[in-house]
């Protein structure tokens, strides 16, 4: 059974920064994504940034150039630190990891952890 467990949520003002932490129990090599998804009160979950296996990223436009997704191999550990927050970032922020295989993918997903930006 795959475990992911996020941290660094909290509090915040508007223009501060926060660094979310999702440390994955086995080789982050078995997952060819992994990525952050948020989801606000009222709204559908909604990609925030993915990184693959080989490094390449993707983000949301609402979040290029203030949020940078990393992975740490060595750590099992990806990474999303947010910068110039904003009211409206504020969602449960969910890490996910896919692995794919044949025709067919698995999906895993963290339990969430709170940011709240306040204005």
């Amino acid at each position: 059974q795959v475990q992911l467990v996020e941290s660094g949520g909290g509090l915040v003002q508007a223009g501060g920064s926060l660094r979310l932490s999702c440390a994955a129990s086995r080789t982050m090599f078995s997952f060819n994504t992994m990525g952050w998804y948020r989801q606000a009160p009222g709204k559908q979950r909604e990609l925030v940034a993915t990184v693959t296996t080989g490094g390449s990223t993707n983000s949301a436009d609402s979040v290029k150039g203030r949020f940078t997704i990393s992975r740490d191999n060595a750590k099992n550990t990806v990474y999303l630190q947010m910068n110039s927050l904003k009211p409206e970032d504020t969602a449960v922020y969910y890490c996910n990891a896919v692995s794919r295989y044949g025709d067919g993918s698995a999906s895993y997903w963290g339990q969430g952890t709170q940011v709240t930006v306040n204005s």
